[in-house]
């Protein structure tokens, strides 16, 4: 099982040359990729650039790069141009978003969202592949018909052969879509218990696309960790991001991580924690998620818990355990990733 760092979304919490040096510390202590985020602050593309200049090994991955943000050729661009910078380190992941950040932020409906991924997925490696982009999908006519449009290829191609592209998927569609188009599957609130019913998922979709899951698909979830003899204290650090995403990440008719969380057994504490957040009581909502929960999609607690943990999530079949360090300490934070390369 490899290991990646998850910077999430650049300056907030730490400085530039902070985050900087945890990156160059998983670099020495043998991580295998570092993924930058995006939601409505600092972009992927731009953080990813920065990183690959200033490491020489490690993989850059974007998680994710919203769809909403770019048109298909665009990501194709941005990934070619990432792969020549890093002399072939780059890994694509790509995912929808939400509806509040697509239509509110970038202005795009948030609608048919699988039909979207299938095309998208298309378009970007019909581009990699430096051929002239001719499409006709139900999201995606390229070029457009009755007008000026050209049909062109990338100018420039990427080192790597064919770059990998991964898919941030929740629901039971989107992960059977992922099985079937994609070479990785990004997921978040992962749950190594649960990991058979989201393999049944991912080996219906790649059987629809006539494939199989063998080696080459990579399972690779996003774990926030936090390191510390006292489990309480290290939870405790976990319940805000929780309930932010269980509470308040959408409405109280769709809210995708609320349903997860419903689907490992939670379905009470899930109303209960959304029901307090949107009720503005972030703080009682954070105090509402339950020790399990956090036990069960976080890595948290003393050095022999973590290791034993680790042990699981290399039994479920993951192969790139993409982590987050949770600490206002940047320091605290290196020590994290050290004892993590140990750990694992």
């Amino acid at each position: 099982m490899r290991l990646g760092l998850n910077v999430g979304y650049w300056g907030l919490g730490i400085t530039s040359e902070q985050q900087l040096e945890l990156v160059q510390a998983a670099e020495d202590a043998g991580f295998d990729s570092v993924w930058a985020a995006e939601a409505y602050g600092s972009d992927a593309a731009t953080v990813l650039a920065w990183l690959a200049a200033q490491t020489s090994r490690i993989r850059i991955g974007s998680a994710i790069f919203q769809m909403p943000a770019r048109s298909p050729a665009m990501a194709a661009m941005t990934a070619a141009t990432l792969d020549q910078l890093s002399g072939g380190r780059m890994i694509i992941g790509i995912g929808s978003s939400g509806p509040q950040v697509a239509e509110g932020w970038h202005g795009q409906r948030f609608a048919k969202q699988l039909q979207r991924t299938r095309e998208y997925v298309d378009i970007v490696r019909k581009a990699l592949a430096r051929e002239r982009l001719v499409y006709e999908g139900e999201q995606y006519t390229l070029p457009l018909p009755d007008g000026p449009g050209k049909a062109l290829k990338l100018m420039i191609g990427p080192v790597q052969e064919r770059i990998p592209i991964y898919v941030a998927a929740i629901g039971p569609n989107n992960m059977q879509l992922t099985g079937e188009i994609a070479d990785g599957w990004i997921p978040i609130f992962f749950s190594p218990e649960h990991v058979g019913e989201s393999r049944e998922l991912l080996e219906e979709g790649a059987r629809r696309g006539g494939r199989t899951l063998d080696g080459s698909f990579d399972i690779a979830p996003t774990v926030n960790v936090s390191i510390d003899d006292d489990v309480d204290r290290a939870r405790d650090q976990m319940r805000p991001f929780i309930a932010l995403y269980v509470g308040g990440m959408g409405s109280r008719e769709r809210n995708f991580y609320n349903s997860l969380v419903q689907r490992y057994g939670f379905e009470d504490a899930a109303k209960e924690i959304q029901d307090l957040y949107l009720e503005g009581k972030k703080d009682e909502a954070a105090a509402a998620v339950p020790a399990e929960l956090i036990d069960t999609i976080t890595l948290v607690g003393p050095r022999d818990k973590i290791r034993d943990r680790l042990a699981v999530y290399r039994d479920a079949g993951v192969g790139t355990l993409i982590v987050s360090p949770v600490s206002f300490d940047p320091e605290e934070r290196t020590r994290m990733v050290r004892e993590l390369a140990e750990l694992s």
